[in-house]
């Protein structure tokens, strides 16, 4: 069990109601000691930056993990660019700048892959940040993400905070959105596969031509590596976490279609968006620091189907359009 510098009702953990942030509520319960500190987006409002310094003025953490986005697949980041570069700015900014007012010692930032360049060189190691050029189908958010770690790296640099980043590569797992529009490829796939199966469809079309590759991580690995580098005294500013393997979305495809029990023909659209080739994160850092996932694909895909079926209970049926890798 990781042993934390902190005790876990001192940790505020931003969108502890997301898929990530609700893991490593878990992880620090897990740990040990009483519950961490927590806020709905109904009570606190992270883009009003008032409101952020207000609120970690008056719980004074000595740790923050920065879980809360705006998250989303292709269609979404590209239906909604600006909302996805604002509210992540704001969030970054908001949340930094209030733990360092606050002389908060710690604060762990999360991030995304996609904060890579399309074309970064395979596996994709920490110092290929802002050597190329990024996907253009969810540039937005990347910029906002690559905001982020900086805000963390330079206040770091600047004031002596231990403030650092983690970006881990594709995640799912309990507490996945699986919304018909602007989920990730893995809970959209299980979706559209789960309505297949229940309409008796003989086949499923899916966007793309699924050939890009993609790492996907469960989201209560990523917990655990945040646990482990929140104990780290000096951690790393910048650190990849990933699985430490690929598939393509058609392989992928095929494992989700197994899971759900759909038995139908798996057609692929060539003319919706792929995004980027692959995507493949070089681990080795976080590997060297003590951490390494733990939960296969297959496994993870069977856990993250029920926590599906669990939450249709408190859905509304409705058809998801296509799934595309992110």
């Amino acid at each position: 069990m990781t042993s934390l510098p902190f005790p876990t009702e001192r940790c505020y953990v931003a969108g502890h109601r997301g898929m990530v942030g609700s893991a490593v509520v878990r992880a620090l319960l897990a740990a040990g000691g009483g519950p961490p500190i927590t806020a709905t987006s109904a009570e606190l409002d992270l883009r009003d930056q008032r409101a952020a310094v207000d609120f970690v003025a008056a719980r004074r953490p000595e740790a923050i993990v920065i879980a809360a986005a705006k998250v989303g697949g292709i269609h979404a980041n590209n239906t909604w660019p600006a909302d996805f570069l604002y509210d992540n700015l704001m969030i970054a900014a908001n949340l930094v700048e209030a733990a360092h007012r606050a002389d908060v010692p710690r604060v762990l930032f999360l991030g995304s892959s996609c904060i890579y360049p399309k074309f970064a060189e395979q596996p994709i190691r920490e110092s290929s940040l802002l050597s190329g050029s990024l996907e253009p189908t969810n540039e937005a958010y990347a910029i906002a993400k690559i905001a982020g770690l900086k805000m963390c790296e330079y206040y770091r640099r600047q004031h002596g905070r231990l403030y650092h980043s983690a970006m881990p590569c594709n995640l799912y797992g309990v507490g996945d959105n699986y919304h018909p529009e602007n989920s990730h490829v893995i809970p959209a796939l299980i979706r559209r596969f789960h309505e297949a199966k229940a309409a008796g469809a003989a086949s499923v079309t899916l966007w793309g031509s699924g050939t890009p590759r993609r790492e996907f991580l469960f989201a209560d690995d990523l917990a655990e590596a945040c646990l482990r580098l929140l104990a780290l005294p000096e951690p790393p500013d910048l650190v990849n976490v990933g699985a430490g393997s690929d598939v393509t979305i058609r392989e992928l495809a095929d494992l989700v279609a197994r899971t759900v029990g759909f038995d139908g023909e798996l057609l692929n659209d060539p003319s919706k968006p792929d995004g980027t080739p692959r995507k493949l994160m070089d681990s080795s850092l976080i590997h060297s620091l003590g951490w390494k996932a733990k939960v296969g694909l297959e496994e993870g895909l069977r856990i993250a189907y029920r926590d599906f079926l669990e939450q249709e209970h408190h859905r509304t049926p409705s058809r998801t359009p296509g799934a595309s890798a992110t």
